[in-house]
């Protein structure tokens, strides 16, 4: 395990007052996780005096907030209990620290318990109000890189909206104002009430069980169908070529008009469920994270802060998306068509679903959805247009610190990283993993060096 000393933790309030008041949440800022969403940058030193100066840093970072004023506070619940946003000014934690590790003993990046350690721990035993919104962490490499831990907690901006903030903190600090301000309001998204339902949204119906499971057990652990009890999970990226990404849709049927995402998403789908074992008769539910900010009507103003995510959920039976001989095309054909449906007019009328449910939190998409027999599928919006320090340089990587749930793969695309490259993170149990690397390699690689998912 590598060894984090702090240097020094600092509550970084806005460098202004702000407006004091309950910031409402729409529902769609609501049927998310209820944590912090982890991810860490790395940079490899670019040469100047300032590079990542953390008084510099601190100082953009209060003068940021004023701005991005939602982020400097608390959560809190309404008379009715639903959650919102104290907008209170307490501020964010922003921690320093060094190491005697390298940027390069981090390997590949993946979300282990190391990575964990450059974002700060969240204490989430006391009440939601008792947490900052925002905590980061600057650490300090012997090599001379250096990483940012960002832990967001997901009711405030999801991945897009958080990256909007990064950026914008970036550009404070190297002198320029910034590029696009954030609109705060989300009662452009409420409900319309009353609530006219239209017609069953099969995103919110209940996560297909396992056919055959014990009562008790609605989500089986993965791989149950060849071994029962409790599995073992790890992480493991595929990084993938365009050689590879061709080599992929050349499998699909001639003619066939599909997307690379569709295709790709189809070939993890594949391979997880003949990984897990499932049945052919089994039916299997893919969750995936889709913006919002490009579908609805009329648009959201730009830089709209908050959560804009809905989801597309193909359903199929296990035996048509792993079918023998059949490829990705199948799935892809699935996928596709259910990201096509996902289009303006069913956007809006999912605000009126959630109207007529009394609790949302049982529109969460967590552990349960994405179990075996089912997956969730999400995609990362990458690094920062550049650095929050005044010289603006380093070469990035980033990833996420932590897989939440098993059954939770996530695309990123490293353009312009240290690993130019796509990859594919996945955590699996330790049988299945491997049963899905020889299936990849059986399916799609000619060389088993190379291995694509």
């Amino acid at each position: 395990m590598v060894e984090i000393n702090v240097r020094r933790s600092t509550m970084v309030r806005p460098a202004e007052p702000t407006p004091r008041r309950q910031l409402w949440n729409s529902n769609l800022d609501l049927v998310v996780p209820r944590f912090h969403t982890p991810s860490v940058y790395f940079y490899r030193p670019d040469g100047s005096a300032d590079f990542f100066d953390a008084a510099v840093m601190r100082d953009a970072l209060a003068r940021a907030l004023v701005l991005f004023y939602p982020m400097a506070g608390r959560l809190g619940r309404d008379e009715d209990g639903r959650i919102e946003i104290d907008c209170d000014g307490q501020g964010v934690l922003f921690v320093e620290a060094d190491t005697d590790a390298s940027v390069d003993d981090f390997g590949d990046f993946a979300p282990t318990m190391e990575l964990k350690q450059l974002i700060p721990k969240v204490d989430y035993t006391d009440d939601i109000s008792a947490f900052p919104l925002l905590v980061l962490q600057v650490t300090y490499f012997k090599c001379g890189g250096v990483s940012l831990g960002v832990g967001m907690q997901h009711h405030v901006a999801d991945g897009f909206s958080g990256l909007h903030f990064i950026n914008s903190w970036s550009d404070v600090a190297r002198g320029v104002g910034i590029a696009v301000r954030p609109f705060i309001d989300r009662t452009l998204l409420r409900a319309r009430d009353p609530p006219t339902p239209s017609y069953p949204h099969v995103e919110y119906q209940p996560a297909p069980p396992m056919k055959n499971a014990p009562p008790a057990t609605t989500s089986p652990p993965i791989n149950s169908a060849k071994a029962a009890g409790a599995a073992a999970t790890a992480v493991s990226i595929f990084k993938l070529t365009r050689a590879q990404l061709n080599l992929l849709k050349s499998k699909a049927a001639p003619g066939g008009a599909y997307s690379t995402y569709a295709l790709l998403a189809a070939h993890v789908w594949r391979c997880v469920c003949v990984a897990r074992d499932l049945p052919p008769d089994q039916p299997t539910k893919m969750y995936i994270a889709t913006d919002g900010r490009q579908r609805l009507r009329p648009k959201l103003p730009e830089g709209y802060f908050g959560n804009v995510i809905f989801t597309a959920t193909p359903v199929a039976l296990a035996g048509e998306v792993a079918a023998a001989g059949g490829g990705p095309a199948p799935a892809a054909g699935t996928i596709q068509e259910s990201l096509a449906s996902d289009d303006t007019s069913t956007c809006g009328r999912r605000w009126t679903t959630w109207r007529c449910k009394a609790d949302l939190v049982a529109l969460v998409a967590g552990r349960p959805h994405v179990r075996c027999p089912n997956i969730g599928l999400t995609t990362g919006y990458g690094c920062p247009s550049t650095t929050p320090t005044s010289g603006g340089g380093g070469r990035c990587s980033w990833g996420p610190a932590g897989i939440a749930y098993e059954g939770l793969p996530s695309f990123m695309k490293e353009k312009s990283c240290i690993h130019a490259e796509d990859k594919c993170l996945l955590l699996l149990s330790d049988a299945a993993a491997v049963a899905l690397v020889d299936l990849v390699v059986i399916m799609v690689v000619v060389e088993r060096t190379r291995v694509l998912l």
